[in-house]
Parts: structure tokens; sequence; C-alpha cells
């Protein structure tokens, strides 16, 4: 039996690893008592899948895990089981059975929507340069790939980008694409702010709110959440 798990990531725990959150994940298994099937082989592992790695420092509503079980399980139950087992910061949003011959999440992930919040810069100096990245017909950024520095064009991974001025830092709002190379928010910051000696230090903060898959023309969720009025599908609407 397998499982798809959409999870939280908020507050202090944002300062964990991918690979933490992998082990934290082991440990809660344990806790929880879930019958998670194992690799076979010298060193046996549990079998999960991961969705796209969450950069650390960054928090998120929408992260994602598939995990093969040895023994069928009530998924009616799954999500508090796991949750109460899950230290602060985590929780279980929604539990779904997969199919096993279901694409990979890393593979059906086309794009993510970002918020970032923007400190030490005003509502219009932000406004004029997601105005300025919007209309740029390219946006070359410096990038480090296996050890050599290469220059990309990232306006093709800007889906949509808008700025919301009501807080009290201006919010980034930014639907950035996983392929060919996924671009991070940093890079998003960096073309943004060029000037800046290190753009990623304003960042207040940063949550990924949306995971999306492409289905019959239009984007959906992997996994959207019950809330009444949440859609089951929703449109992105590009810049």
């Amino acid at each position: 039996m397998r499982v798809r798990v959409r999870f939280s990531k908020l507050g202090k725990v944002r300062f964990t690893s991918h690979r933490d959150v992998a082990r934290i994940w082991e440990r809660v298994f344990r806790k929880a008592a879930l019958p998670v099937a194992y690799s076979e082989g010298f060193s046996p592992r549990p079998k999960l899948a991961f969705g796209l790695a969450l950069p650390t420092g960054a928090e998120s509503l929408g992260e994602y895990l598939d995990i093969e079980l040895a023994v069928e399980q009530p998924v009616s139950e799954l999500a508090a089981r796991l949750t109460d087992a899950m230290p602060a910061g985590f929780t279980v949003l929604v539990v779904e059975p997969v199919d096993r011959s279901a694409v990979s999440i890393q593979e059906d992930v086309e794009a993510c929507t970002w918020e970032i919040t923007v400190r030490e810069r005003s509502a219009g100096a932000v406004a004029a340069a997601v105005a300025r990245v919007v209309a740029a017909d390219a946006l070359p950024l410096s990038r480090e790939r296996k050890g050599e520095l290469r220059v990309d064009d990232l306006r093709p991974g800007i889906e949509s980008l808008t700025v919301d001025s009501a807080g009290a830092n201006p919010t980034m709002r930014a639907v950035l694409t996983t392929r060919p190379r996924g671009m991070r928010p940093s890079e998003l910051l960096a073309v943004c702010f060029p000037e800046a000696a290190h753009p990623g230090d304003l960042a207040g903060r940063v949550l990924r709110t949306h995971q999306w898959i492409e289905r019959d023309g239009a984007r959906r969720e992997l996994l959207p959440l019950a809330d009444a009025g949440a859609p089951h599908t929703r449109n992105v609407v590009c810049a």
C-alpha cells in the first residue's frame, strides 16, 4: 500500500535541512508504530519518496512525501496519527492512497508558488523591481553547476510575479517553474535586486504555498486541501 502525504513546515523547524526532515520522518514512523516497508539488502532503508527539496530557512504549506506501507492501514486515521508523532512545526494536512505506478512527485511537479517578504526595500522599490523583471525579455544570472559557473536566462522560469504592499513589508508572490532546472527564491531576489551585495538576505520570510501538476491542460495541486471554499483545481494566471 502506498500513500501520499501533504504536510506543512512552519516556524523554527524551517532551519532543518531536507536531510534532517528525512531523519525526522523515520523517527515519526517508529513513534507512530507505522508499518513502513523497507528495501532489501545489506542496509535496508524505509521506502520513502520525497518531493522537491525545500531550501533551508524556508517554510511551506505544501510539502509532499510518498510512503510505502508493509500493511494496509485506515487512511482516514493517518493524518492525526502522524501529526501526533511529529515535532512542533510539522502538521500532516492530507493523506491519500496513491497507485504504485503513479509518476514520482519530483517528476510530476511543474511549478511552485512562493511568497517572499522583502526587507530593507520600500513598497515602491519592490513594485518597480517586479515591473522591470516581468517586462524583461531575458534575465541572465550566473549559476554554479558541477563546480562550473554558467550564465542562465531565468526569465522563462518566472510564470507569474506580483507584489502585495498591504503588510508591514512588501511581499512578492511568484509562480516559478521546476524545469529544466528549478528556480530558487534566492535567485528570484538576485534578478529583482541585482544591486544588493547579498540579495538572499533581503528575504524576511520565504513560504512555499503550492506545488502544481498538470492534468488535462489545467493546473492543480498534488493533494488539494479539503477546506470548504478551497477549490480542487486552481488556475495559474501568468503575468
